[in-house]
């Protein structure tokens, strides 16, 4: 064994038959959350375009079409092995992108082109990273994936940090729908790297079989979830109180991010995709750094309790500060609080509350609050924030302080389930 096997080894705990397939793997999540925010920048950018009623029916699109497209999946999945579908899907979003880069450049002054990929970047998000966890858990078993998993999933904080990087740098001098087809070439990085895994998980990992993650199939549908979130009693129903709080945090996302995309209304959208990177590059960074010394403190401290609550208050004042000044930089801001909040501290602690319901109801319920409930949230709050400024014509002011009073809810809503889950760790 080489000095940088033994090193790689000591610090992540890979052993040397193991490194050559963990190392691809990394390469692999990393090229996707890069292919992902180089265009993510450029679809948020183009939401400035539009009235907050046309954004919010591109949502409800969204949202039908993103539930059959998954649905769509599933059934494929059933049907042909992970093996020859991973390399499909990633081609195929390749080849949409490429189409796409044409139709832009094409038919410039076509709205519906844009509004086209809006949808379809949307869409790429729910099953880019979906599709990439699955393939980890057939090409390790469990007990790899417990030691190198983690390593891997780093791989996705610094492709997410690439991405917007690459936007930043490129949107004015290439031009934005130049991104469209730099994202459309690294997505054949994980075409390329999903048949090679295939090729080396026997000799390098000893799996020539799937492994046992998704051996063990459980009895009911899809529909079961939603039985989960309505089952009595109401008021100590855990999965409700995510579903309320996956709510809730839906309606301060869509605020924030229909406030931005309505400043930005005046700035041509090569400038708009870089102010859009800048956000992202911003939450990512910020979101990586809290993740490493701050969040698992925090919970260990504190309590949950405490630390599913901290964001929601932190919003609370940065929306009436907000209801003050109205202005870009300031909503910029709690943006990047808000998001980079969610990633590091507000998502992971959200994540423990699942552990206080049954392995079944977990599964059967996650799925419906994670696409379903957080999509629908999505709707609702966009056409009421469409009925705030096109019904009853509300500044920016007058939404952030209702914004102010949601957050208020919020944090109630956190306080309350946080002291479920140390009520229970401390029995």
């Amino acid at each position: 064994m080489s000095y940088v096997e033994q090193l790689i080894n000591k610090a992540a705990k890979i052993k040397a038959n193991e490194i050559r397939a963990v190392l691809v793997s990394f390469a692999f999540i990393f090229s996707i959350l890069a292919a992902y925010y180089i265009i993510r920048s450029v679809r948020d950018g183009m939401s400035s375009d539009w009235s907050d009623a046309e954004l919010s029916t591109i949502w409800t699109f969204t949202f039908f079409i993103s539930f059959l497209v998954v649905s769509f999946y599933g059934f494929i999945c059933s049907k042909i092995r992970f093996k020859y579908l991973v390399p499909g899907v990633y081609g195929f979003f390749a080849l949409s992108f490429v189409l796409l880069f044409l139709l832009i450049n094409f038919f410039p002054e076509l709205n519906l082109i844009n509004q086209i990929f809006y949808v379809w970047v949307s869409v790429f998000s729910l099953l880019n990273i979906s599709v990439f966890w699955s393939f980890m858990a057939d090409t390790y078993n469990k007990e790899q994936a417990k030691r190198l998993f983690g390593f891997i999933a780093s791989g996705s904080s610094l492709g997410a940090i690439f991405g917007p990087t690459i936007s930043l740098l490129f949107a004015s001098r290439l031009g934005s729908d130049s991104l469209v087809l730099i994202s459309a070439v690294m997505l054949i990085i994980p075409l390329m790297i999903a048949i090679y895994l295939n090729k080396i998980k026997a000799t390098d990992l000893d799996n020539s079989s799937s492994s046992d993650f998704n051996q063990n199939e459980m009895s009911g549908n899809f529909w079961d979830g939603f039985a989960e979130l309505l089952k009595p009693p109401l008021a100590k129903n855990i999965l409700l109180g995510i579903g309320i709080f996956i709510v809730l945090y839906s309606g301060l996302s869509t605020f924030v991010y229909f406030a931005i995309k309505n400043i930005l209304t005046d700035v041509d959208q090569d400038t708009r995709t870089q102010i859009w990177a800048g956000i992202d590059l911003a939450v990512n960074v910020l979101a990586v750094v809290t993740a490493m010394f701050g969040t698992s403190r925090l919970a260990k401290r504190f309590g949950l309790s405490v630390t599913l609550s901290l964001v929601p208050a932190i919003i609370i004042v940065g929306m009436f500060v907000l209801a003050l000044s109205p202005i870009l930089w300031v909503v910029v801001g709690l943006q990047v609080v808000r998001r980079a909040g969610e990633y590091a501290i507000t998502k992971p602690a959200r994540e423990m509350l699942f552990t206080l319901v049954d392995r079944e109801a977990r599964f059967k319920a996650k799925s419906v609050i994670d696409v379903v409930v957080y999509r629908a949230g999505d709707i609702f709050w966009a056409w009421g924030f469409t009925g705030l400024t096109q019904v009853l014509g509300l500044g920016l002011g007058a939404i952030a302080s209702i914004g102010g009073f949601i957050a208020i809810l919020w944090t109630a809503l956190a306080l309350r389930l946080g002291r479920a889950f140390d009520a229970e760790v401390t029995e």
